[in-house]
């Protein structure tokens, strides 16, 4: 790198709050299948604790030699439903206990694979695995899961859609704060290295480290100097940014991969705030022109950023993947929590945003009393928007159990906290409960 290139690096870790939001090791589990469930589960232990014993070590090594803060180190894992399987257990609640001990012994922040793919129909483990999914959330504190109920290919599985809305309302019955370790999919991908939807895909390697980057503060510094010049000018403005960004994230990545001996998988570059100020996407949407984020407009400004992100990333590196997106979570973004508390941003409003970026609903509180199948709903409007626009939607909803619209729900931390908002009080529950599949889109037949 040339000095003006470490320079800046070194002033937008220092000034602009970048770093890397997680390094992210998938693991395969394949190997540790096995009918009886307690030797499956140690062979699970086993297998975590071994390929993953230096991950924590190694990333505090690259922060102390780089000065590259990492945020959150983290595990994937083959989805679940396809590991117990093969075992006799009436529900996989011990399954997640495992991952749970297993990741409090490695002290890495969160581990995710407590999922099943429903895109087209259940398979022998699925059932049990959503049904175990409120317990296992709620007696764990690091435990991710995530269910795919639609794909492109496939369309939408509405026995799902209207079993997640169920689901959802137990866990939030049991702990309103576990539900955001639990993320609905259309189009999930198999290598997000990001919490709560990482899964560790069968088409991965036996194990592989992903990285996923932040910066949105690095973005709206950037835009900061260019006020008042055209769209134009905005774009080449964040593609240069997100080039510098992603630079840095393919090189902890390889560092991390070298370190630990097993492949680099690929960068994510999306766009993850937190509740800080100056570290939020709608902060960045703002600054091109917006009174506030939800103002007439916005779904444009954010295709804008989406699009230069994506351009300005894939030249800076050879393997990009993930979701690759700008994030709109409420809850971690200050800029939303303050424009749904002024009453400029409502969930009609983020649906359409979700057609342009990654990912979907996320991380919104909504009122206690919400009935499963408007939550269901819910899940439907987004998986088709993933469906039909063939990109990874997903639906992270809690329901703030006894709160009602204008109060908040806090999750500490980098989650942050989010306002109650208020949702459409009409029922779509004789549309959910039909049951079946909602046919694959007519442009997914491309062979």
């Amino acid at each position: 790198m040339e000095k003006n290139q470490i320079l800046d690096t070194i002033q937008m870790i220092s000034e602009e709050k970048l770093d890397i939001r997680t390094i992210t090791m998938g693991i395969s589990l394949f190997d540790c299948i096995d009918s009886d469930g307690d030797k499956a589960r140690q062979k699970i232990y086993d297998k975590l604790t071994t390929s993953a014993k230096d991950l924590v070590k190694v990333a505090k090594r690259i922060e102390s030699e780089y000065g590259v803060p990492i945020v959150n180190k983290r595990i994937s894992v083959t989805p679940i439903s396809m590991i117990a399987a093969a075992c006799h257990d009436d529900n996989y609640v011990a399954y997640a206990q495992t991952m749970e001990k297993a990741a409090e012994v490695l002290g890495v922040d969160l581990i995710g694979g407590f999922s099943a793919l429903v895109q087209k129909g259940y398979q022998t483990g699925d059932h049990k695995l959503i049904d175990s999914i409120p317990e296992a959330l709620s007696e764990t504190s690091r435990v991710c899961g995530s269910v795919n109920v639609g794909s492109t290919r496939a369309g939408i599985n509405m026995d799902a859609v209207q079993q997640m809305g169920h689901i959802v309302k137990k866990l939030a019955a049991i702990d309103p704060v576990s539900c955001m370790s639990l993320v609905i999919f259309a189009n999930a991908v198999e290598d997000n290295p990001f919490m709560a939807g990482a899964f560790h895909g069968v088409g991965e390697a036996d194990k592989v480290i992903n990285v996923g980057i932040s910066g949105p503060g690095v973005v709206k510094r950037a835009l900061e100097k260019v006020r008042g010049e055209s769209i134009d000018t905005v774009s080449e403005t964040i593609k240069k940014t997100a080039f510098k960004v992603t630079r840095m994230g393919q090189f902890v990545g390889n560092v991390a991969a070298k370190a630990l001996n097993v492949p680099f998988g690929i960068v994510d570059l999306s766009l993850a705030p937190t509740p800080n100020e100056g570290d939020s996407v709608a902060e960045i949407l703002e600054e091109i022109g917006l009174e506030s984020v939800g103002a007439p407009g916005t779904t444009a400004a954010l295709a804008l950023l989406n699009d230069a992100v994506k351009k300005g990333g894939v030249m800076a590196c050879e393997h990009v993947g993930g979701l690759s997106g700008a994030f709109i979570p409420v809850s971690e973004d200050s800029g939303m929590i303050r424009a749904v508390e002024h009453g400029n941003l409502n969930l009609e409003k983020l649906e359409a945003m979700t057609a342009v970026c990654s990912v979907g609903l996320d991380m919104i509180a909504i009122p206690g009393d919400t009935p499963a199948e408007t939550i269901s709903g819910m899940i439907a409007d987004e998986a088709a928007i993933g469906v039909i626009n063939n990109k990874t939607t997903a639906v992270r909803v809690i329901p703030a159990t006894g709160k009602k619209v204008g109060e908040q729900i806090d999750f500490g931390g980098i989650f942050g906290y989010a306002p109650v908002m208020p949702v459409n009080p009409n029922s779509p529950a004789q549309f959910v409960n039909r049951g079946g599949r909602i046919p694959a889109p007519i442009h997914s037949f491309k062979n």
